[in-house]
């Protein structure tokens, strides 16, 4: 028996090991073999759907299975992972022979009693084989369809699929930079000194404070006898809208005139129905302003059915010109006016200039931007739960809490404040990188051929008239474009300043907008560098948006009261709406302690022009530097947006 046992072990005929390895290669013919679990996987990516885009080698390597390409190159994982059925029968007294699962006891009357088994088993082997076999060959036909350029026919099944199979390259235009900023951010190796970007650096912010509401003697009355109507249709999205709300107020002040509540012009762009009373509370807009000038809903009955445009009291921006001083309007509109005693301006969209302006206007324009405009409480109650999603605790409501979310602005319990360290902090950013925005700039993003042609063809379709103004000018090329600093900052150019300023990995960052050119291959290199990245889509439910949807204007608020109430407000764009109005709410109400972020982008542009040589030091401080610069407390200059600088005697005290 020990003669026949050495044998069993060391002298196996070929013959026998051959019809062993026969065993376990049944089904290894053909086309490579897939995985096993997918048979029980219905989320695999050999759905047949997939098939239709890709190749047999790109769907194997996207599998979650780490062990399939060994298994396909007859790894010993894959040998191993069949010789494992056999292992209940190993006791401890057998061992195996080179062919793995045949058992060789010391008494042969055990074989006899167990060769059923053993044979059902090896007949299971050899099924199992036989199927995967089958299934591959299936598969693997249905992936060389997949090879051919012939469209699914199932639509929408079609529509994911594509999205995926065209997701662009990551684009990266500073690759030795960002590696630079993760080492760093990696290490942790920030500087620890006085500067803080989470807070305003200069202590006069706190002197000044919020005062257009205040009623001063020298401010003149409502007049005793109106005259006439004001109608005013505003266009354009939420800010513009809001922008020419409050100068339609200064106007209306200006020629003793009766408000007819604004109404908003549908956009083929915005696409947006939304009214006044949708995105503002009508009441406490009138209420706020009652002691200024008188405000109604609609006209009244006598008047409804004049013909407005063939009366000539028709307004449009062409017939205005643009930063329009008080006496244009005097001159031209007052009279009109008094004749027919209806007005409507059509648009009005930035037609009322800041200087020279009587002071009592001035503050009329802060007093309805920063106290009459409220937002509805469906807007205020979304845009307080967005808040709380981000935040984990809650110090007591500012000011700037209440007046953009009213009773829903958050607070903190007594149990609450004892379990908290401190309100948690986050960083809202507003990333003007939108197609329209990147088009219209004609600088290079380093996208390649393929992005210049897809820019190329958008700016046919929706700026025909840049395209004819630049067929009649000496074009400025895209490196002198961005030398300027005409060229809007590409998310990874923000991760980069963020980085610089010392913000941490983990910091909580509110993108607004969301919709970004380029989508995940433009937003990589900063999710590389800040994976926290939420925005209204991530933090709220569809059945929570799902009243917003299709209201662009609405959405936009509550981009607006996320930036507005955040710890820190980073704008890579100062020039947009947003961007100026939000940033004048945090100088208005903030108390010192809303601090912004502006990037000089002709700054910003020369160092990165460096990026090839630069040290991380060297490049940290001047980027702080620029951003500090940026900061200082500053008085409104003349002919400057009183929205967003707000410090002046017409709107802030300075105590």
């Amino acid at each position: 028996m020990f003669l026949i046992h050495v044998k069993a072990r060391n002298e196996t005929p070929l013959r026998e090991r051959d019809s062993c390895i026969e065993v376990f290669t049944m089904g290894k013919q053909g086309s490579p073999r897939s995985a096993r679990p997918i048979l029980q996987n219905t989320n695999s990516l050999f759905r047949t759907k997939d098939y239709h885009i890709r190749s047999s080698s790109d769907s194997l390597g996207a599998s979650t299975d780490p062990s399939i390409g060994r298994r396909i190159l007859g790894g010993d994982n894959y040998w191993n992972s069949k010789v494992v059925l056999l292992h209940g029968l190993k006791d401890n007294s057998g061992k195996f022979t080179p062919c793995k699962g045949v058992y060789v006891g010391k008494k042969h009357t055990w074989f006899g009693r167990n060769v059923k088994p053993i044979a059902f088993i090896l007949v299971l082997m050899a099924s199992l084989f036989l199927l995967d076999s089958l299934m591959v060959s299936i598969f693997g036909s249905i992936n060389l369809q997949g090879s051919s350029p012939t469209i699914p026919s199932d639509a929408h099944e079609d529509d994911n699929v594509v999205s995926i199979h065209e997701e662009r390259p990551t684009v990266q235009m500073y690759g030795r930079l960002l590696k630079l900023a993760s080492m760093v951010l990696a290490e942790k190796e920030f500087k620890q000194d006085s500067l803080n970007f989470w807070n305003e650096p200069y202590h006069q912010a706190s002197k000044w404070k919020p005062c257009a509401d205040k009623k001063y003697r020298t401010t003149p009355g409502k007049p005793d006898k109106s005259n006439g109507y004001i109608m005013v249709s505003a266009n354009g999205g939420l800010n513009q809208q809001r922008v020419a709300i409050c100068n339609a107020v200064a106007v209306a002040s200006l020629l003793n005139a009766t408000l007819v509540l604004p109404k908003f012009l549908y956009s083929n762009v915005w696409k947006d129905p939304s009214q006044f009373g949708d995105i503002y509370q009508e009441d406490y807009f009138m209420r706020i302003l009652k002691d200024d000038i008188d405000i109604v809903k609609e006209l009244p009955p006598h008047l409804k059915p004049l013909d407005i445009e063939a009366m000539g009291t028709l307004i449009t921006d062409a017939d205005i010109v643009k930063e329009a001083k008080p006496d244009d309007y005097i001159t031209s509109v007052l009279p009109l006016l008094l004749q027919n005693r209806v007005v409507h301006f059509l648009g009005f969209g930035n037609r009322l200039g800041f200087d020279p302006l009587p002071p009592h206007l001035q503050r009329l324009r802060c007093k309805c931007n920063f106290h009459a405009l409220k937002f509805v409480l469906k807007i205020q109650k979304v845009g307080s739960l967005l808040i709380k999603r981000i935040k984990k605790y809650y110090a007591a409501p500012r000011q700037l809490d209440k007046q953009l979310l009213g009773d829903f602005a958050p607070g903190i319990s007594p149990k609450q404040h004892n379990i908290a360290s401190g309100p948690s902090r986050y960083l809202a950013l507003h990333l003007r990188f939108e197609e329209d925005m990147v088009a219209y700039s004609l600088c290079d993003f380093g996208g390649g051929d393929y992005e210049k042609k897809e820019l190329e063809a958008y700016r046919d379709v929706h700026f025909p008239l840049l395209i004819e103004r630049l067929k009649n000018s000496k074009p400025v090329s895209p490196v002198e474009l961005r030398k300027l600093g005409r060229c809007p900052l590409t998310p990874e150019e923000a991760a980069l300043v963020l980085a610089a300023l010392g913000f941490k990995p983990e910091t909580f960052i509110y993108l607004a907008g969301s919709h970004i050119y380029g989508g995940s291959s433009r937003m990589q290199p900063f999710t590389s560098l800040y994976p926290n990245l939420v925005t209204k889509e991530t933090l709220l439910t569809s059945s929570e948006l799902a009243p917003f949807k299709n209201f662009s204007s609405q959405l936009a608020a509550l981009d607006f009261i996320a930036c507005a109430t955040s710890d820190v407000f980073a704008m890579t764009d100062s020039g947009s709406q947003l961007s100026s109005l939000v940033s004048g709410f945090r100088t208005y109400y903030g108390d010192g302690h809303a601090p912004t972020l502006r990037p000089n982008k002709k700054r910003l542009a020369a160092i990165l022009s460096e990026n090839r040589t630069i040290g991380w030091n060297t490049f940290e401080d001047r980027v702080r530097k620029m951003i500090e610069e940026g900061q200082r407390v500053q008085l409104r200059g003349s002919g400057r947006s009183i929205y967003r600088q707000p410090r002046c005697p017409e709107c802030m005290c300075r105590s």
